[in-house]
């Protein structure tokens, strides 16, 4: 992405973000509430369409420059277009966003169903090897209310998995999740990552940021105030204002 811009109204919630994720990157993103980090996620996968700016995905950049008298770096969407990209790069949201009438393995088969058109016996079949992978064949036929936090967030996770995205994106995954559930939703992002996954992940996680990120980000006031590997800003950080959050919110050593 390049020089990658955000608005709400007269909000500027990305100011300017340019980055290049490689396949298999694992890329941590701190910041403060309210610096843009879930915002940069959404408009990756342009639930958020960007103000100005160009996102591509394998080097193809996604939408055109707008024509006319519209303001600089604002580009045009077709809609057809984004839902293709939304399937090529998945979402895993803090809130899970399960369908409360599904079951695990409804939720998980709806996508491959609605979106990809498979023939229902296809789609449980992949939706089975989802859950097993995220360690719930067992709950396949449970619903939402009957499942923990941490069992929802792994449904979320499997169903984004059915999709077989190239990119994958978490939003603060473990934010709605009591303490104890924390874990197990890491162990599997951790196994994701082992497989060579490409994934963005926003966490406050400091200690499992450290040991999965391949690169971590700072963000700050919608740009990145500093980028690196985990020992140089999770341990070594050069900027005062990345200094002062790993120092506030470091709760593990490493």
């Amino acid at each position: 992405m390049s020089a990658l811009t955000k608005h709400f109204g007269d909000n500027a919630v990305l100011r300017g973000i340019d980055l290049d994720v490689m396949p298999g990157d694992r890329i941590a993103i701190l910041g403060a509430s309210g610096s843009g980090k879930s915002t940069l996620l959404r408009c990756l996968n342009f639930m958020e369409r960007p103000s100005a700016g160009v996102v591509e995905l394998a080097g193809q950049a996604i939408g055109r420059a707008a024509p006319g008298q519209t303001p600089a770096g604002e580009r045009r969407y077709d809609e057809a277009e984004l839902t293709r990209v939304r399937q090529r790069v998945g979402m895993v949201f803090q809130q899970f966003n399960l369908f409360p009438h599904m079951t695990a393995l409804g939720n998980v088969m709806e996508g491959l169903r609605t979106v990809r058109g498979q023939r229902e016996a296809e789609a449980r079949g992949r939706a089975e090897a989802e859950l097993a992978r995220v360690g719930l064949a067992d709950k396949a036929d449970a619903y939402p209310a009957r499942l923990s936090g941490g069992q929802k967030q792994r449904v979320a996770i499997a169903r984004a998995l059915a999709m077989d995205p190239e990119v994958l994106l978490f939003d603060e995954p473990t934010s709605a999740l009591d303490p104890e559930l924390v874990g197990e939703v890491l162990r599997v992002i951790r196994s994701l990552a082992d497989e060579g996954r490409t994934m963005l992940l926003v966490t406050h996680e400091i200690g499992f940021a450290y040991h999965f990120a391949s690169r971590v980000l700072f963000i700050a006031e919608g740009v990145i105030h500093e980028q690196g590997t985990p020992d140089q800003v999770l341990k070594h950080p050069s900027e005062p204002r990345t200094r002062a959050f790993i120092e506030r919110h470091r709760e593990f050593d490493f």
